[in-house]
């Protein structure tokens, strides 16, 4: 009489958006999954809470490329719309500049470019000219740094790959962002607008590479997006669909080691016990897994001494009050925003005057704030948690950020202010186990630095992979779930 056949077994490290996607695609693949989170909830930092009648997403607050969203619910045979819903935005991002000037940016390309000419000295052919070039940029990395690892040979070896090797200059590494963006534009006001998107990973548009101007096409052409619910509705969704795959999920238990024999996974040990797997995938942030969980294996130097992404300052705000001039996203730009990046990334601290970015989620979701009012999660961009006084940061940046926006908006902003809720990198670190806080792992202010990025399996330890924004191709919800199927595609 035959046996049974051996179920494969594997344990993912960290419920994050890339862990759960993670064990969605394990479960496609047969596995039977654990998943071992230290907090009471999923999403890591695509979480929720509530205050008073006010609900705030904690984390991402921009949606684009909902695809790999949808893309998990069909590789299990599910319609993702009994699950998910989202609509496109016909406005992307509202701009506020200090001097009156409003800029929308329109979804639409034609009414876009128009904004601007019309807001600004630079012309509607200078945008599209810029556009035309973030898009090439697009095609010629998106298969090679996006979606496939840059640690394997066969990546190099195929025909589109080297393609790309040959338009290798086209992609602009060469020079900065800022570099490449003060050559399209000369107005003050379009340059920051362009510059802004170095920090959608966390690096400084003086410093990364023109590269990363490929990230405007990724918002315009892809949309940007609201998800009923809002965002915690992803996490939601997907968790959803994991546990009707078998998916089991163990709450408030971290993992304690990663077990090994020789050189192979054997599984993990918690404070339930140990629990045994073929195949570990951590979500953790790959600095603390080979300082906290692997014990004897030599952690990849070069790796890990590299420059860390940058952090927030996130004030949750119940606001008293509904305005009319705001949308889902707004920004509220400094007015000098060198000085502001150099505060950053030369001081490790916060300028006086920092760009204010305003999420709104109530626009769209009525019940996330009583009648009348709105839920603010207004976030400045900071340096990395480097022991600085940030009870003190945090007063001066919460002075500054009521006074800027109350200037803009003319109205006393503090005295509208019924709830708050604050997130700084200390507090980033402890609740998502990300290394000093840094939202997106490692900067990009290197061109080398996609390539410097920790693989997403591991070449000490067989069985041991990675996913998540610390391991390639990056922080980012897009990302995050790119790198949990880069990471499944090398599991057997």
């Amino acid at each position: 009489m035959e046996g049974r056949p051996q179920i494969r077994k594997a344990i993912v490290i960290g419920a994050g958006i890339g862990g759960i996607a993670a064990s969605v695609r394990l479960a496609v693949k047969g596995y039977a999954v654990d998943v071992f989170e230290s907090n009471a909830y999923p999403g890591g930092k695509l979480s929720e809470f509530g205050n008073q009648g006010f609900r705030f997403d904690a984390g991402p607050s921009l949606f684009t490329m909902p695809q790999y969203v949808d893309e998990l619910f069909e590789l299990a045979g599910k319609d993702p719309r009994d699950y998910f819903n989202y609509q496109k935005l016909d406005m992307i991002c509202r701009y506020f500049y200090e001097d009156g000037t409003r800029i929308s940016a329109w979804a639409d390309p034609l009414a876009f470019a128009n904004e601007i000419a019309s807001r600004t000295t630079d012309s509607a052919e200078s945008v599209r000219r810029f556009m035309q070039k973030s898009e090439e940029i697009y095609r010629i990395t998106h298969h090679v740094f996006l979606e496939r690892s840059l640690h394997k040979l066969n990546t190099y070896l195929r025909a589109d790959t080297l393609r790309s090797v040959l338009e290798f200059p086209k992609i602009d590494p060469f020079r900065t962002m800022n570099g490449a963006v003060e050559d399209f534009f000369s107005d003050s006001k379009t340059r920051r607008f362009f510059n802004r998107y170095a920090t959608y990973n966390g690096s400084d548009p003086y410093r990364a590479p023109a590269t990363l101007n490929v990230i405007p096409h990724l918002e315009q052409h892809y949309g940007a997006w609201f998800p009923e619910g809002g965002m915690f509705a992803i996490t939601r969704s997907l968790v959803q669909l994991a546990e009707e795959m078998g998916v089991r999920f163990h709450y408030n238990t971290p993992v304690k080691q990663v077990l090994l024999g020789g050189n192979q996974v054997k599984g993990v040990q918690t404070e339930e016990g140990d629990f045994f797997a073929e195949v570990v995938v951590s979500n953790m942030d790959v600095w603390f897994v080979y300082q906290k969980l692997l014990k004897g294996i030599p952690p990849p130097k070069r790796t890990l001494r590299q420059e860390r992404s940058s952090s927030a300052l996130i004030f949750y705000w119940g606001i008293g009050r509904t305005f009319d001039e705001l949308d889902l996203h707004n920004i509220f730009f400094s007015e000098d925003y060198r000085e502001e990046f150099r505060y950053i990334w030369d001081q490790q601290s916060i300028c006086a005057d920092p760009t204010v970015y305003v999420n709104i989620s109530s626009k769209y979701e009525k019940s996330d704030a009583p009648e009348g009012c709105e839920n603010w999660f207004v976030m400045i961009n900071v340096p990395a948690n480097k022991g600085q006084d940030w009870d003190r940061l945090i007063q001066e940046a919460r002075e500054h950020i009521i006074q800027k926006l109350s200037r803009n908006l003319g109205t006393d902003i503090g005295a509208l202010i019924r709830t708050e809720n604050i997130l700084d990198p200390r507090s980033i670190e402890s609740l998502t186990s990300s290394y000093q806080g840094a939202l997106y792992g490692t900067s990009s202010n290197s061109r080398f630095a996609a390539f410097l990025r920790h693989p997403n399996f591991s070449g000490a330890v067989k069985g041991l992979f990675f996913t998540g924004g610390s391991v390639h191709p990056g922080g980012g919800i897009p990302l995050a779930l790119l790198s949990a199927r880069i990471a499944v595609e090398n599991v057997g």
